[in-house]
């Protein structure tokens, strides 16, 4: 088993921090539910607030795979796939913007700071 960088540990602790955060932001809470989480009646699932069509978009695009609803419906309400995705998205794709209402301007400016991620409001 390889070392674990020092510099990347402090690096992945933060990005879950700040995906706390965005969850807690999103559905009250983070890390598993013995739930299943809605929002907007419904468009909106799992603790990241995923849109089914959005995590079937970027399942494709992250791993070649055609989710059906279901599967991406069952993915949002994974709270660690769901977090793993939310990841990818972000960090990955800069795409911090699919999350508009936890995207407050202290948050913005964290977010740049920390990650070196922008965009435009």
């Amino acid at each position: 088993m390889a070392p674990v960088d020092p510099r990347q540990r402090v690096i992945d602790d933060r990005k879950d921090e700040l995906l706390r955060r965005l969850a807690t932001c999103e559905s009250g809470d983070h890390g598993p539910s013995d739930r299943q989480i809605y929002g907007a009646r419904g468009l909106y699932v799992g603790r990241f607030q995923f849109m089914t069509r959005t995590v079937i978009t970027y399942v494709r695009q992250r791993d070649g795979i055609e989710l059906t609803s279901k599967e991406a419906n069952d993915l949002a309400h994974d709270y660690d796939c769901a977090a793993d995705l939310a990841k990818y998205v972000i960090f990955e794709l800069d795409g911090i913007h699919n999350w508009p209402l936890c995207r407050s301007e202290e948050h913005t400016s964290e977010l740049q700071s920390r990650f070196g991620i922008s965009y435009a409001v």
